[in-house]
């Protein structure tokens, strides 16, 4: 079965309008003094440039780099079209419009690399931060509790009565730290050192590692 084919208003409209507009550009960038193939240029490179502002604003959503060289693409159309209605004599034509003809390569040169190599105002606000990285602890067995061996004091002439001496705290005995901690932590520090300068500092080294403040301390005493 075959289709009939019947015209679309609308597009024959933007074909009418599409070359109606094309020949005014290239009308005036005649009249500037464009001559030859360079005159069919100006109508190519202003239609191509309002044509890219308008597909990234449809694909990439409203921003303000779309829509300002829209504006301008649009303004040279339409300039163009008003321009060669007789509101300028095209014979003697002024010089500012011979600047702004002259110009325009640049312009639409700009224009069309922004378009097509900047990202979008509205997409993807700032990339969130990368997690930091956690090291890893080695899998270290907890070595057994060394009981304090009693020393004995030797016996004085006169001793003190019980009452007059205060009690004093019961010393702490020191943690003992494997050897595979210790290298760890070694790793750690000369990575800090490496990327800071400095050496790194008991609390430091005890947030990385993951260990008692007493257990930090017994380490940091080793890496002296």
């Amino acid at each position: 079965m075959k289709r009939s084919i019947r015209p679309d208003a609308v597009l024959v409209q933007a074909v009418i309008a599409g070359a109606l507009s094309f020949a005014h550009l290239h009308d005036l960038a005649a009249a500037a003094g464009q001559d030859g193939w360079k005159a069919w240029a100006y109508p190519v490179s202003v239609d191509l440039l309002l044509v890219a502002a308008w597909r990234r604003l449809r694909s990439d959503g409203p921003s303000r780099l779309a829509w300002s060289w829209f504006l301008i693409a649009l303004v040279a159309s339409l300039g163009a079209n008003v321009a060669t209605a007789g509101f300028l004599d095209l014979e003697h034509p002024p010089a500012w419009l011979r600047f702004g003809v002259a110009g325009w390569p640049a312009l639409a040169f700009l224009g069309g690399t922004l378009l097509a190599h900047s990202k979008s105002d509205e997409g993807g606000a700032s990339a969130s931060p990368a997690p930091t990285a956690t090291v890893p602890m080695p899998d270290v067995e907890r070595a057994p509790a060394v009981a304090p061996v009693p020393v004995s004091q030797p016996e004085t002439a006169a001793l003190p009565a019980a009452e007059d001496v205060p009690a004093l705290p019961a010393a702490e005995p020191a943690p003992q730290v494997p050897a595979a901690l210790v290298a760890h932590a070694r790793k750690v520090a000369d990575d800090y050192q490496t990327r800071t300068g400095s050496r790194i500092d008991t609390d430091t080294l005890r947030a990385r590692l993951g260990v008692p403040a007493a257990m930090a301390d017994a380490i940091a005493a080793q890496l002296t």
